[in-house]
């Protein structure tokens, strides 16, 4: 039985289904829900408005919070709650840094946009490959 969970999550329905999964899956675990702020610059869309943030942290908790509020909701419907954590930078690496400190990843094929998937490139697969710890891929 595994007893921590990370689960990165973004507005997909993908990730919400992986977050189903670990709770049903997992439900004696203590699950984080990751969201990861890309950081601000011309590239990444929405995220390049945080650049003009005084309170980088406080912004990207902004940022998150339509995420969190999601999770909330998913871990509500199994009668538990979820840990959230907002982390500010490039995804996979923001996520491997983390994975270190649970025993598996639980994360959705794919998230955000078509543009979003071509230029950051399968952020799943990235995770699977470099993982220090196992990884389950929910589709």
């Amino acid at each position: 039985m595994l007893s921590r969970v990370l689960v990165p999550m973004d507005d997909s329905e993908m990730a919400a289904k992986a977050l189903r999964y670990a709770l049903e899956a997992h439900p004696d675990a203590e699950i984080t829900v990751l969201h990861v702020v890309g950081e601000p610059s011309s590239m990444w869309g929405g995220a390049s408005g945080l650049a003009l943030e005084d309170d980088l942290e406080e912004a990207s908790q902004e940022h998150a919070q339509d995420v969190f509020d999601r999770a909330h909701e998913i871990a509500a419907e199994y009668d538990t709650e979820v840990d959230t954590e907002v982390q500010l930078g490039h995804p996979v690496r923001a996520i491997l840094r983390r994975a270190d400190d649970y025993e598996t990843v639980v994360i959705g094929t794919h998230g955000g946009t078509v543009a979003e998937r071509l230029f950051v490139g399968n952020v799943a697969q990235k995770i699977f490959r470099r993982s220090p710890v196992p990884v389950t891929v929910v589709r």
